[in-house]
């Protein structure tokens, strides 16, 4: 049975063709800093959960899950991970008994300290390739189109 191309309006033409092109951009960048991650033996996540608490201070588990945009089923291996390797601890919250606040331990402090700048060098030769005006356009659009997702579930069209 011979197959058919499925038929789609300019629109959504143009629409698939810009979703393919931000998947690749956004997968390509990824495996750049997992590249880089990896030779400091950590993952994408684990460097993010330490960023985080380095930059924001303890964080509970769902704190952590909205900043670094993980679900928090897969956050607690990373948690788990992450504390077995003695770079994070959980401690008690001192305001809600229940409630686990992932600190960083101060082997965790060195290891965020000595990699971040390393990371941010890759993320900037990265990006060389855009010029300043370019990176605050793409950073302008990607915004809009994340913000647009986040408030309603579905993407605000230009009319709205």
């Amino acid at each position: 049975m011979p197959k058919r191309p499925v038929q789609a309006s300019p629109a959504e033409q143009q629409a698939l063709s810009t979703y393919i092109k931000l998947w690749r951009a956004a997968h390509s960048t990824e495996y750049a800093a997992h590249r880089h991650l990896v030779s400091h033996g950590l993952t994408i996540s684990q460097f993010a959960v330490l960023e985080a608490v380095y930059h924001l201070g303890p964080l509970n588990q769902r704190q952590l899950a909205e900043k670094i945009l993980r679900s928090s089923g897969n956050l607690t291996m990373v948690i788990d991970n992450l504390e077995r390797s003695g770079l994070v601890e959980r401690q008690r919250s001192t305001t809600d008994r229940r409630m686990a606040m992932v600190h960083l331990t101060p082997a965790g402090h060195d290891r965020i300290v000595s990699v971040l700048p390393q990371h941010i060098r890759g993320v900037a030769e990265v990006f060389s390739a855009l010029s300043p005006a370019e990176m605050e356009e793409l950073g302008r659009l990607t915004r809009k189109l994340g913000l647009s997702l986040e408030e309603t579930g579905r993407p605000q069209t230009a009319a709205d």
